[in-house]
């Protein structure tokens, strides 16, 4: 099972690939699509819809687990404009005929470190640990989209879990 993880921005998109083969799960391919900041939120959304093609493409994933919105009362424009890429990311699955898993950054976070509010840092940390790779992903979203794609395959594994 592939999963791609998606960790959803306007100027910073971060991406993660986990392959599960039986017990075993391993990085396929991770990093992140940057747009331009000057760029046109069109140029911006067109860039980020390429490039997500072409990884799909690529890396034939079988189910793609993204973060849903959030939103603080301070901050409504990061949720809107982190809405339009998750809108890309929809669409692209979409034609791929992929199905979109969304969970809760607090889900994402507890499920790695057992803790819902856990900082950008702890999550590095947990990845690189739990992934067994010798560095801290960079930049912080790719660590995020591999967590989304981690939480995924932890959710599956559970639901196929019957209950004597």
């Amino acid at each position: 099972m592939r999963t791609l993880g998606i960790d959803p921005g306007l100027h910073i998109t971060g991406y993660g690939i986990l392959e599960k083969v039986n017990d075993d799960i391993k990085i396929v391919e991770a990093g992140v699509i940057r747009t331009k900041r000057n760029d046109s939120l069109a140029k911006r959304l067109l860039d980020i819809s390429r490039e997500l093609e072409t990884i799909i493409a690529q890396f034939q994933p079988d189910a793609v687990a993204v973060e849903e919105l959030y939103s603080h009362y301070g901050h409504p424009r990061t949720a809107i404009t982190m809405g339009h890429a998750r809108g890309i990311i929809f669409l692209k699955a979409a034609e791929a005929n992929l199905k979109v898993y969304s969970y809760p950054s607090t889900k994402v976070k507890n499920s790695l470190t057992g803790n819902g509010r856990a900082s950008k840092n702890q999550m590095q940390q947990m990845i690189r640990s739990t992934l067994k790779i010798p560095y801290l992903p960079e930049p912080p979203d790719v660590a995020d989209a591999l967590a989304v794609a981690l939480c995924h395959i932890h959710t599956q594994q559970h639901r196929y879990v019957v209950e004597i």
